[in-house]
């Protein structure tokens, strides 16, 4: 999971490439799920309007990648098998969300419930509203395996294809699915929060499903993914910290695991991207200068719970106030993935290549510049309620 950041607003020029699309710059109605009735009655309409995402979603370009593209992706399985399989770990050797949690089947169960609320009691409730929306984040897993399922080229064509590529997504998702399984239990048992609330968003949250704007595009996802992974690492490390500091040992480990998680993901998709800069890189920098330019839309942008048109908002606000995730990280991640992937020093590039790779590398220090605009305005922030804590208060 990683936070949107309201206050990034660049409007940089757009690249053109062959291989890429232009997006058009303005807002569409929003999406929504099919329905069985006449698509002209009213009930029809209330119907699409309930299960749609509570903001406009963007106009979707689709398929922009040429079958070359698609091609050059598919001859790349043999690679991905020994370079990108590699980061996943055998079920037997995976941690299990039982590792951490009271033993329903011991006669001790109820003494370790009690533990576990008793050291709950002191953490704060602003800590609780950054958990429970990771929790939330994590816990709508079906869609981000979809948005990976309509990548042209290295989509899971059967429901179970033997390709690398469709083994990676679905045993990336297995993976994943522990996070958000070990979060809402945790949650659940310590009782400091309001689980029907936090389980209709999470409801709302995948039937609205996701904006990331990646085309069907592996050039645009792959990096999508490598910035996420990489940011929801520093996230969950963050929430370790902090549990730690609330006096709460168990709730780090459990926070801990899954940024290691996140951390040993995030070695998959960043190498995949380092693999398409040696083998095209202009297409690939074209791709990451467009993502940027478009901003990463974080995973969870469509949340609600059915009240709080600015949920995702506000959680974010409470997120970058406690230290969970900022302006600042977001700022190191794009650094990180620049020098990772040697982006400065790429050559050969086209004219919109070199336009590319300048706005790109030049785009951590403009986001560090935010920095203080970010904080002046944290210093007038509100105060509001979140159903997931009961309607209780919390400073944005």
């Amino acid at each position: 999971m990683a936070l949107k950041l309201n206050t990034i607003t660049f409007q940089p020029q757009k690249y053109p490439s062959s291989s890429l699309s232009p997006m058009a710059g303005f807002r569409s109605p929003k999406f929504s799920m099919a329905s069985t009735l006449a698509s002209g009655s009213k009930d029809a309409k209330n119907l699409k309007k309930s299960f749609g995402p509570p903001r406009e979603v963007h106009v979707q370009v689709t398929h922009s990648m040429p079958p070359e593209k698609i091609e050059m992706f598919k001859s790349l399985d043999g690679w991905a098998m020994e370079n990108i399989l590699v980061h996943l770990k055998p079920v037997e050797k995976c941690w299990q969300p039982q590792d951490f949690l009271p033993d329903p089947a011991s006669e001790g169960f109820e003494d370790q419930v009690k533990e576990l609320r008793e050291r709950a009691k002191e953490i704060p409730d602003d800590y609780f509203v950054v958990l429970v929306g990771d929790m939330i984040t994590e816990e709508a897993l079906p869609t981000y395996q979809t948005m990976l399922n309509t990548l042209d080229g290295v989509r899971d064509e059967t429901g179970a294809s033997l390709t690398s590529w469709a083994i990676w997504t679905r045993a990336w998702t297995a993976e994943e699915n522990r996070h958000g399984d070990l979060l809402n239990k945790y949650l659940y048992l310590s009782g400091r929060v309001d689980m029907k609330h936090i389980e209709k968003t999470i409801q709302y949250l995948i039937g609205s499903g996701m904006d990331p704007r990646t085309e069907n595009s592996p050039y645009l996802a792959f990096i999508y993914t490598s910035f996420q992974e990489r940011a929801t690492f520093i996230s969950h490390g963050n929430t370790a910290r902090l549990a730690k500091e609330h006096g709460d040992v168990k709730l780090a480990q459990i926070c801990g695991a899954i940024a290691s998680d996140e951390k040993r993901h995030e070695a998959a998709y960043t190498k995949i991207v380092e693999k398409l800069f040696e083998i095209d890189p202009n297409t690939t920098v074209l791709s990451l200068a467009d993502m940027m330019k478009k901003k990463i839309s974080m995973p969870a942008h469509l949340m609600y719970d059915g009240r709080d048109d600015n949920l995702f908002g506000h959680f974010s606000s409470v997120a970058q106030r406690l230290g969970v995730y900022t302006l600042k990280d977001y700022a190191d991640v794009m650094e990180f993935l620049v020098g990772r992937w040697k982006v400065e020093q790429l050559t050969g590039l086209s004219g919109d290549g070199r336009e590319a790779q300048d706005y790109v590398c030049g785009l951590p220090l403009r986001i560090r510049r935010l920095e203080k605009t970010s904080q002046s305005m944290a210093k007038q922030a509100q105060v509001i309620p979140f159903s997931w804590i009961f309607d209780r208060e919390v400073k944005l």
